[in-house]
C-alpha cells in the first residue's frame, strides 16, 4: 500500500452480523463424532462431552446433532447444565460428572440424570432419593487411580460393602477414572493408572459388582489410538469439536484420529484510520509505530474472550491475509495493522480463529501465544458472544 491518507476506508466486503460472534459448523461436529467412532470402534460407547456449554460451541444445538447422529450418552459437569439440556428435549443418556453436592441431589432424579459418585459415604443418601422416588436409580462410581481429584481411593473390599449396605434401590451402572498425563508417553502415569483401575475393577468382579460400563479414555488416549484405556465407553470432549492435544515424549505414538475444528470466531470492524510513524497504540502505549500505517479496531476484546496476553504478539485473518494485533487487547476492542492487507471497512469483519484462504488461525495456536491451553480458549469465548449454528 502507498502512504496513507487521513481519510477512513468506506470498502464493505464479507459485513459483520453482530459486534463478535462464532459460526459453528454442525455437519463438522457430526463429521467429527463419527471419525471418534471410527477410532474407538463401533463396539465402545461413545459418551461425548458437552460441559462448559459444549467448550462455548452451544449445549443445546450441539446436543441435538449429536443425539441425532446416535450418540448414546452425553456427558456434563454440573446439575443445571444436565437440567438445561433435559428443558431443551434431549432425551438421551445424561452423566453428571462432577456435581453431587447435597442440595442438586433430588434434582438429579427428577430429571433422570446419572451422577457420577465420587465418595463411596454418598451412596446411602442416593439410596435414600431412590426409595423416596420409588425407582431404582443408576450411578456411576468414579476412582481416584492417581489424578489426586475427585473419586474414591477406597479398595474394592470397603466399596462392596458400600455397594451392600446401600441396597438394592441403586445400580452400579459404571465404574469409571480420569487420566492426569494421557498426552505425556514418557510418563509412566498413564500405565499405573490404568492398571490400578483395573486391578480394582476385577476384585470388585471377584466380589460379584460387575458394572456394564467400565470407562477411562477421554480424547488423547483416542486421539493416539491407545486401545488397551478404552473399555466399554469412552469420553471424547476436545475431538468433538476439532481438536486433540499434541503428543509429548519420545514415545509418543502418532495421531489416528482425523477431527477438525468446528468453529470460526469473527469480529466486527469498527473504526479504521491511518496513523503517521512514531504513534503510540493503546493502554501505555505499549506499541510505536515505525511507519504510516493503516489500524483497525475491532469491536471484542478480552471480555469477549480474547486473551489479553495476545496484545503485541497474536494476529487475525483479514480477507485471506493476516493482520497483526498492536497494543494491549483492551476489554472491548482490539486494535489490528492492516496496513498489508486488502482493504476492508467499518461494518465488515475480520476472523479471530478460524480459516479464510491460505489463512488459519486455532485455538491451539492462540494458546500457544498466550501460554495457556486449547480448553482455555474455546471456553474462555464469552457468553455475550453471539453464536449462529450452521
Amino acid at each position: 500500500m502507498g502512504q496513507p491518507s487521513n481519510t477512513t476506508t468506506t470498502i464493505r466486503s464479507s459485513p459483520a452480523l453482530h459486534r463478535s460472534w462464532v459460526e459453528v459448523s454442525l455437519r463438522q461436529i457430526a463429521d467429527n463424532f463419527h471419525e471418534v467412532r471410527r477410532v474407538a470402534n463401533p463396539s465402545v460407547e461413545l459418551m461425548p462431552v458437552v460441559k462448559a456449554d459444549a467448550y462455548r460451541h452451544g449445549a443445546v444445538a450441539v446436543s441435538r446433532v449429536l443425539e441425532e447422529e446416535g450418540a448414546r450418552w452425553l456427558a456434563v459437569s454440573n446439575a443445571d447444565e444436565g437440567i438445561a439440556l433435559r428443558e431443551s428435549g434431549c432425551r438421551t443418556n445424561i452423566l453428571v460428572m462432577a456435581d453431587f453436592l447435597p442440595f442438586e441431589r433430588a434434582a438429579l432424579a427428577e430429571h433422570h440424570l446419572t451422577p457420577v459418585i465420587h465418595d463411596i459415604h454418598d451412596l446411602a443418601d442416593w439410596a435414600s432419593i431412590a426409595q423416596r422416588f420409588g425407582r431404582t436409580l443408576p450411578f456411576h462410581l468414579k476412582i481416584d487411580s492417581g489424578m489426586g481429584r475427585l473419586g474414591t481411593r477406597a479398595d474394592a473390599s470397603a466399596i462392596a460393602d458400600a455397594l451392600q449396605a446401600a441396597g438394592p434401590s441403586i445400580e452400579l451402572e459404571g465404574l469409571m477414572t480420569h487420566f492426569a498425563s494421557a498426552a505425556d508417553f514418557d510418563s509412566p502415569q498413564t500405565d499405573e493408572q490404568c492398571a490400578y483401575f483395573r486391578k480394582l475393577a476385577e476384585d470388585l468382579a471377584a466380589r460379584g459388582w460387575k458394572p456394564k460400563y467400565l470407562h477411562m479414555a477421554s480424547t488423547n488416549p483416542v486421539g493416539y489410538a491407545v486401545r488397551d484405556t478404552f473399555c466399554d465407553l469412552v469420553r471424547p470432549g476436545h475431538a468433538i469439536y476439532g481438536y486433540v492435544s499434541p503428543a509429548r515424549g519420545t514415545k509418543a505414538p502418532s495421531l489416528e484420529l482425523r477431527v477438525k475444528p468446528a468453529l470460526t470466531w469473527k469480529a466486527a470492524v469498527l473504526a479504521v484510520k491511518d496513523v503517521e510513524a512514531n504513534a503510540r497504540i493503546g493502554y501505555g502505549g505499549m506499541h510505536v509505530t515505525r511507519s504510516a500505517s493503516r489500524i483497525a479496531i475491532l469491536a471484542a476484546g478480552y471480555a469477549d474472550g480474547i486473551p489479553h496476553r495476545l496484545g503485541a504478539r497474536g494476529r487475525v485473518i483479514v480477507r485471506g491475509s493476516y493482520a497483526p494485533i498492536i497494543g494491549a487487547v483492551s476489554m472491548d476492542l482490539t486494535t489490528i495493522d492492516i496496513t498489508n492487507c486488502p482493504p476492508v471497512g467499518v461494518g465488515d469483519s475480520v476472523i479471530l480463529l478460524g480459516s479464510e484462504g491460505e489463512a488459519s488461525i486455532d485455538a491451539q495456536q492462540i494458546a500457544r501465544l498466550a501460554g495457556t491451553i486449547s480448553y482455555n480458549v474455546l471456553c474462555g469465548i464469552h457468553a455475550r458472544v453471539k453464536r449462529v449454528h450452521l
